[in-house]
């Protein structure tokens, strides 16, 4: 069982596609390695694999061994892996056209085949959706999971007060039914939910450093208020964060005293002492 020395498996979920699930998961797994923690990372986007570009590890490839497939390693101290179907691929621009079977094949490989060794954290980035990928994570981890964190933008909840509005209003209703629908595929499945991280709340300046609310804030935390859910963090839109991402370089390293570090660095340490 490859799986065994995982001490914990964390899910990141969203209903809604262009939230920031791929960000999140790195910056989360960033974060635990630099509290000391051993961490994996698992791309389960099969169409639209992203982890390996923002941990700079494109051209990189997978090897065996006894146990099965070895992940690809971020760090020179092996603190952190990534596995992805993208290391698998002849060019970065060649698309994956697969069934769900086959999808769903690919990803139980990654959770049975992978020899990811001891560790402190499994992050599962996740398409969105309910569909064939997260129902192959959860059936092969098999009541592992230690939970799941929602990823929100801060619009999805608004008081519809504004008939004016009509378009915004009706991007509001559907968001919250995307995310009202993920809280449901985690009940349905025994997945504990961890809480609920606001992101795009604000822009941050790169010049000033100001936060401007370029959208509402508030909607992921009414939300976790409603549900009766844990409110994780506020993490805000942040050029410095995005060129990271873009360069696959650490923000913690490059951009030190970057705004984005503080929520970034809170959530980390409520999810170290859960």
């Amino acid at each position: 069982d490859n799986l065994s020395s995982v001490k914990n498996v964390i899910l990141v979920l969203s209903g809604k596609g262009g939230v920031g699930k791929s960000t999140l998961s790195v910056q989360i797994a960033l974060g635990l390695v630099h509290a000391g923690k051993t961490v994996g990372i698992l791309d389960t986007d099969v169409c639209g694999p992203s982890i390996p570009k923002m941990l700079n590890l494109e051209n990189a490839s997978i090897y065996q061994c006894d146990q099965g497939w070895v992940p690809v390693f971020a760090t020179d101290d092996k603190k952190l892996c990534a596995m992805s179907i993208a290391f698998m691929l002849g060019s970065k621009d060649e698309p994956v056209i697969w069934r769900g079977p086959k999808k769903t094949a690919m990803i139980k490989q990654f959770l049975t085949d992978v020899h990811w060794g001891e560790m402190d954290y499994l992050i599962i980035d996740t398409p969105p959706g309910t569909s064939d990928e997260h129902l192959s994570v959860v059936q092969n981890l098999k009541g592992r999971v230690t939970g799941a964190i929602l990823v929100t933008t801060p619009q999805v909840i608004i008081s519809c007060k504004f008939p004016i509005y009509p378009v915004i209003t009706a991007f509001q209703a559907v968001a919250v039914s995307d995310v009202r629908r993920e809280l449901t595929f985690c009940w349905k499945t025994s997945i504990p939910v961890l809480g609920v991280v606001e992101n795009m709340s604000g822009y941050v300046c790169p010049h000033c450093s100001e936060c401007s609310l370029i959208f509402s804030q508030g909607g992921g935390e009414e939300l976790a208020k409603q549900e009766n859910l844990r409110f994780l963090a506020r993490i805000p839109l942040d050029p410095n964060l995005a060129n990271c991402c873009e360069t696959g370089r650490n923000l913690i390293d490059v951009f030190p005293d970057s705004a984005t570090l503080k929520p970034m660095m809170e959530l980390v340490n409520k999810l170290l002492n859960l």
